[in-house]
């Protein structure tokens, strides 16, 4: 399959789509949109072109990931823009045809050239915007941010980030019992940039009011086409585990998914968290209330070694990221993630729903990726009946297979 191929192309497999199936189905594309998606049975193909695909393949949308810092050595927040070209190649080729581009906590200059670079790689349509994770984050539950970079909330910081990003900072994760929390969910709402509660050291009160605070902001004018609720940055990791006698953040946020006031992400790589706590948060919130996220660093693609994660150096052994005995990011691609989740007990369906239609809601793109509808752009992921990478359409080109 070769990126050169004429318009009016069609694959056939098991497609999974919007939470359905169709176990005998065709995606039909023409130049960089899809024409038709349904059963091979209704599909009328005189004209149109079989790209052919192992027999058994699934179809499924593009991948979509909200939170990655980087991948193939490179990193979003300090790398060249050529090293963030090649991340973001990477993963396209490995079936994130969506994502954002995560910074971590740096100095302030570093942060606003960080912004100037990659909102030019949103301009061309590479990545779908920016996610800043951080600095207004807890230090006690900082991770592998960098504490002499963390900060209050600082209003004139948040303009200077929104201005060198050209409109494309779209998410940013912020600690809501930092002085000055409520003010920087106002700001970031009147911007148009979705609140992200994590790397908190917060109760449950504090979450659920300012989760409930963020939403408020956001639904009154319909957020200009974003999601229109917070999101919860990988639920679990950086912030205290629940206990009967002290919830903390976690018990609010479930509570917030479960009303569909809040999309709380999940790292499900085997590693960031047990598949047995995936199953349950899906089953507890339901997969529209959860977006799957790789959180990938500079080391996703590689193998073990040393890595750069903003102004940090991350040790990665056995496939498991570390910064001074903590996880320090994750080293999977979305796929990876993806498969973990099916592994864990999640329907196939609902996986693929979390990681792609939840997403695409989030970054209010749901009529244009997400979704193997019409009139959508034509980014297809086909992979084996194991989930395993075959090919990536984006755009309506295919793209090469991903560096061995």
């Amino acid at each position: 399959m070769s990126a050169s191929e004429q318009p009016g192309g069609f694959i056939r497999g098991r497609i999974i789509t919007g939470g359905s199936l169709i176990e005998d189905g065709i995606v039909a594309f023409a130049g960089d949109r899809i024409a038709y998606t349904g059963p091979a049975a209704g599909f009328n193909s005189p004209g149109w072109r079989e790209h052919e695909v192992p027999t058994g393949s699934v179809l499924l949308p593009g991948l979509i990931d909200t939170h990655c810092h980087g991948a193939y050595g490179a990193d979003f927040t300090c790398g060249s823009a050529e090293a963030a070209r090649t991340a973001i190649d990477y993963l396209h080729r490995s079936g994130t045809t969506t994502l954002l581009a995560s910074t971590v906590s740096a100095p302030r200059q570093d942060l606003v050239e960080a912004m100037d670079r990659l909102a030019a790689l949103a301009q061309e349509g590479l990545i779908a915007g920016i996610h800043a994770e951080g600095p207004f984050l807890s230090a006690t539950y900082r991770g592998s941010h960098d504490p002499g970079h963390l900060a209050a909330p600082d209003p004139g910081l948040v303009e200077e980030l929104v201005e060198a990003s050209q409109g494309h900072l779209r998410s940013m994760t912020y600690a809501p019992e930092l002085a000055g929390a409520d003010e920087l969910v106002d700001l970031l709402t009147s911007h148009g940039i979705t609140p992200s509660l994590g790397h908190t050291d917060c109760d449950d009160a504090t979450a659920a009011a300012s989760l409930a605070h963020a939403a408020e902001g956001m639904a009154p004018v319909g957020f200009d086409g974003y999601s229109s609720r917070p999101t919860v940055t990988h639920l679990f990791n950086a912030m205290p585990p629940p206990h009967h006698r002290s919830p903390g953040p976690v018990a609010a946020c479930l509570r917030a998914a479960r009303s569909g006031q809040a999309a709380v992400e999940l790292i499900a790589d085997g590693v960031h968290l047990d598949p047995q706590m995936v199953l349950t948060v899906f089953e507890l919130v339901g997969p529209e209330n959860v977006a799957l996220v790789s959180d990938s660093c500079a080391a996703t693609g590689c193998g073990d070694g040393t890595y750069t994660l903003g102004g940090s150096k991350v040790s990665v052994a056995g496939g498991v990221a570390t910064l001074g005995g903590s996880l320090a990011a994750g080293t999977a691609t979305l796929l990876d993630v993806l498969r973990g989740t099916v592994a864990a007990g999640v329907p196939l369906t609902d996986a693929v729903t979390a990681a792609t239609t939840v997403p695409a809601a989030i970054l209010g793109l749901v009529d244009e990726v997400g979704s193997l509808h019409p009139g959508y752009s034509a980014d297809v992921l086909v992979a084996t009946a194991g989930l395993e990478l075959v090919a990536v359409l984006r755009q309506g080109e295919w793209l090469p297979a991903p560096p061995a």
